[in-house]
């Protein structure tokens, strides 16, 4: 299989992890993840690369693309932090918002399934509400999900076909996970890290003909 096909490349944007690309590289896409927290430049691991850059100041490979997924920044919009939105003021607003609205345009611009995530937030204010939202257990019944037993209400923002998963809930023996984290400098990345057994359903739903690959 090439992975310089033309029709198989992948865009998934303030992505550290990698983790929603997984199941698209394992099938043969190559995959950019594009995160200013990557070593500047590019640097490849298999069929995924690692784009050290603003997102706003990167332009997308000259070919078709299958799909994207964007996980701008949240913490400045999310509700649970709304009792320190007045400390925090207008400025850092205008940047998550400004963030949100670099990740509706450039993801309306390949003409693919796309997904833009966030927690519940103030997005739902200032732009429109969810098309979905989802626990990790929903999807924990997916290969990959068997850590993924609790719960942490995300917000899905939709287009260009995208095709939500059909649920395979566990139950969240692991109750509200996320929220215990104790305060340290990678709390905000730990929390954010896509759930594996989400990303597995994602690539399931939206990957054309994927049984087949």
């Amino acid at each position: 299989m090439d992975i310089f096909d033309k029709e198989k490349t992948v865009i998934s944007c303030f992505d550290l992890t990698g983790n929603m690309v997984r199941p698209w590289a394992e099938a043969g896409y190559l995959c950019y993840c594009v995160d200013i927290q990557h070593p500047q430049g590019e640097t490849r691991q298999g069929n995924i690369i690692h784009v050290g850059a603003d997102m706003r100041d990167w332009l997308p490979p000259f070919r078709p693309i299958t799909f994207a997924a964007f996980f701008p920044p949240c913490t400045d919009v999310a509700v649970s932090g709304a009792r320190w939105f007045r400390d925090k003021g207008l400025f850092a607003l205008f940047q998550s918002i400004r963030l949100f609205y670099a990740s509706i345009r450039l993801a309306e611009w390949p003409h693919a399934p796309y997904l833009i995530e966030n927690p519940v937030s103030t997005i739902s204010t200032y732009w429109r509400k969810p098309d979905y939202t989802f626990d990790p257990c929903d999807y924990a019944g997916y290969p990959g999900g068997e850590n993924d037993l609790y719960t942490k209400k995300t917000c899905l923002w939709t287009g260009g076909g995208f095709i939500m998963p059909p649920p395979k809930r566990l139950e969240p023996v692991q109750g509200s996970r996320m929220h215990r984290l104790p305060p340290s400098p990678e709390r905000a990345n730990l929390r954010s890290a896509t759930p594996m057994g989400f990303a597995r359903a994602v690539f399931e739903a939206n990957c054309p003909g994927w049984r087949s690959v």
